[in-house]
C-alpha cells in the first residue's frame, strides 16, 4: 500500500474503532450532548466512504489483474512469435548455407567441365593445325614435284646438259657455264655428274676469289659423292680456299686428310707440295688421327 495513504487508512481505523465503541456503550441518556451524535454520523460516512474505496480498489485491482494477465499473454506471445523466427531464421540460413553448398558444387564441377574442354579444343586445334599443314606440306610438295617433272620435261638430256656446261666451263664462259651445271643439277641432283657439276661450280668460285662459297660447294662433293672422281680434288681445293680465306689451321688439316685418304693420287703430291711451302709436315697430326 502507497505510504501516502497510510495516515489516512490509519484515521479511518481508528474512527471504526471509536464508532464500535461508541455503538457498544450504553445509550446515551437523554440529552446527551450534540457532539456525540455528530461523532456518530462522521463515523458512519467513514465507513460508508471505506465501502467505496473499498470497491474502487477492488476494481482497479481487477483492472491492473487484466492488464498484467494481458501483457503477460502478449509477452508470451511475442516470445514465442520471437522464438519461431529464430527457428525460422536459423532453418532458412542452414537451407540457404546447403544451397550455397550446392551451387558452389555445381559451379566447381562446371569449371572442371569447362577447363577439360578447353584441354580438349586445345588439342583439336592442335590437330587441325597440324593437319593444315600436313595438307599445305603435301600440297607445296605435289606442286614442286609437278614443277620439277614440268621442268625435267623440259629440260635437255642429263649427258647433253652436261656437255655443254662443260664446253661452255672449259672455254671461259663462266655465266653460262654457271647457269648450265646449276640446271644439271636442279634436274639430276642425284647422279655422279651432280657431284661433277658441284665441282666445277666451286671451281667458278675460287677462281672469282668467293672462298666461302667454293668452300660449301667442296663440301657438297665430299659430304654427298665422297666416292666420285672429283672428291680428292675437292678436298685439295677446299684445304687451299681455306688458307686463302686466312685459316691455315684448317686449311692444313684438310690437306693432312687428303694425304691419309688418297696416298697415292696426284692430288696428294700436290697437297704435300703446299704443305712444304707452307714449313709445315705432312705426318704432324698423322699419329693423333
Amino acid at each position: 500500500m502507497n505510504k501516502q495513504r497510510f495516515p489516512f487508512v490509519f484515521s479511518v481505523f481508528l474512527a471504526i474503532l471509536v464508532a464500535l465503541w461508541v455503538a457498544s456503550a450504553p445509550a446515551p441518556v437523554e440529552g446527551a450532548s450534540k457532539e456525540i451524535v455528530q461523532l456518530q454520523t462522521q463515523v458512519q460516512q467513514l465507513q460508508d466512504q471505506m465501502t467505496q474505496m473499498k470497491q474502487g480498489f477492488d476494481e482497479r485491482m481487477g483492472v491492473m489483474k487484466n492488464l498484467v494477465e494481458q501483457n503477460t499473454d502478449a509477452a508470451n506471445k511475442t516470445t514465442a512469435a520471437i522464438t519461431s523466427l529464430q527457428a525460422t531464421l536459423v532453418k532458412q540460413q542452414g537451407d540457404d548455407a546447403g544451397k550455397v553448398d550446392q551451387l558452389s558444387g555445381q559451379i566447381q564441377a562446371l569449371n572442371d567441365t569447362m577447363d577439360e574442354l578447353k584441354v580438349r579444343l586445345a588439342k583439336v586445334s592442335k590437330q587441325l593445325e597440324d593437319m593444315q599443314s600436313a595438307q599445305s606440306s603435301i600440297a607445296a610438295n605435289q606442286q614442286a614435284d609437278q614443277a620439277k617433272a614440268q621442268a625435267q620435261a623440259q629440260a635437255p638430256p642429263p649427258d647433253v646438259l652436261y656437255a655443254n656446261a662443260l664446253r661452255d666451263y672449259n672455254g671461259g664462259k663462266n655465266d653460262l657455264a654457271t647457269q648450265e651445271f646449276g640446271d644439271y643439277i636442279k634436274f639430276y641432283p642425284s647422279t655422279e655428274l651432280a657431284g661433277n657439276s658441284y665441282f666445277y661450280l666451286a671451281e667458278i668460285q675460287y677462281r672469282a676469289g668467293n672462298y666461302p662459297q667454293a668452300v660449301q660447294n667442296y663440301d657438297q662433293v665430299l659430304q654427298n659423292f665422297p666416292s666420285g672422281t672429283k672428291a680428292a680434288s675437292a678436298q685439295l681445293k677446299k684445304g687451299y680456299a681455306l688458307i686463302e680465306m686466312g685459316k691455315k689451321d684448317d686449311g692444313v688439316q684438310e690437306l693432312r686428310h687428303l694425304i691419309q685418304r688418297y696416298p697415292k693420287t696426284n692430288e696428294a703430291a700436290q697437297a704435300r707440295d703446299r704443305l712444304k711451302k707452307l714449313g709445315v709436315t705432312a705426318g704432324a697430326r698423322t699419329g693423333a688421327e
